[in-house]
């Protein structure tokens, strides 16, 4: 099982987990396989341990199957992709909150969205050393301590949220709508759309759809009834929710239901 905690208090504004997962030596010697990574509505910093290859691909680019480099961001994502892995790794990684690209990494969110980044192309031979410590370190709560003290010395950068979009994150998961944060936020729509975009990285309406589908994925896991999730969530129909979840995922609500895995946004894939 991984290690999780939340980060110390000066770092929660921008990561809301980090967490550290396998040995270098326990991760020797397992079974590849691939799975659907799922939209989950936050960007991912991991700098993985292990040498076994990792490839990813986007199942709506032929031939797009490519190597990742140990040290990586993993932008915010509108729809799934495909991991395969040759097998188990160990990984250091945390879960970042809206506005922690532009302080962390000196970018927005926009410029790293629907891609993975390698984290030497944002913070230069610092990534590189940073991973050398943490492979120094045997023990996750010490690989752990490494990882968060390298984000809390890069605080100094900190640029806070604009008001419309901290105003915003606030609201939606109350069922805000994308018109009345505006109409409070004090800016224009388009303004709105663009500090939105670079602090998040992706547009809100489709920001609140990943939300939407992040909810509709522990009702599939408890076994509750398709029409009854689609009308919780304020889909249109059974249809309309049916085709929201296979846009995100690559299944249908109900085949994510019979061949989910042990975590809730990687869905095994069947060989073959």
């Amino acid at each position: 099982m991984p290690l999780l905690r939340p980060p110390v208090p000066a770092l929660r504004p921008f990561v809301a987990q980090l967490w550290a997962s396998g040995d270098p030596v326990d991760a020797a010697g397992a079974s590849p396989w691939r799975e659907h990574a799922l939209p989950s509505g936050a960007m991912h910093l991991v700098v993985r341990l292990t040498d076994r290859v990792l490839r990813i691909a986007d199942p709506f680019q032929h031939g797009s199957a490519q190597a990742v480099v140990p040290s990586l961001v993993g932008g915010m994502r509108s729809r799934y992709y495909v991991r395969e892995l040759a097998g188990p790794s160990c990984s250091v990684g945390a879960v970042l909150r809206p506005g922690a690209a532009q302080c962390l990494f000196g970018v927005g969110a926009d410029a790293l969205a629907e891609r993975h980044t390698s984290l030497e192309d944002l913070w230069g031979l610092a990534a590189r050393e940073l991973r050398e410590r943490l492979l120094s370190q045997r023990r996750p709560e010490d690989r752990l301590a490494v990882f968060e003290a390298e984000l809390a010395a890069r605080l100094p950068r900190v640029h806070g949220l604009h008001p419309a979009v901290a105003q915003a994150l606030a609201q939606f998961p109350a069922g805000a709508s994308v018109a009345e944060v505006v109409r409070q936020g004090g800016v224009s729509h388009r303004r709105f759309i663009e500090l939105f975009r670079r602090s998040v990285g992706l547009a809100p309406k489709t920001f609140l759809r990943v939300l939407r589908f992040q909810r509709a994925l522990p009702a599939l896991r408890a076994g509750q009834p398709l029409a009854a999730v689609a009308v919780d969530l304020g889909y249109s129909d059974q249809s309309h929710f049916s085709r929201e979840f296979l846009a995100f995922s690559g299944v249908t609500p109900l085949a994510y239901r019979l061949q989910h895995g042990t975590e809730m946004n990687h869905l095994p894939m069947k060989a073959g």
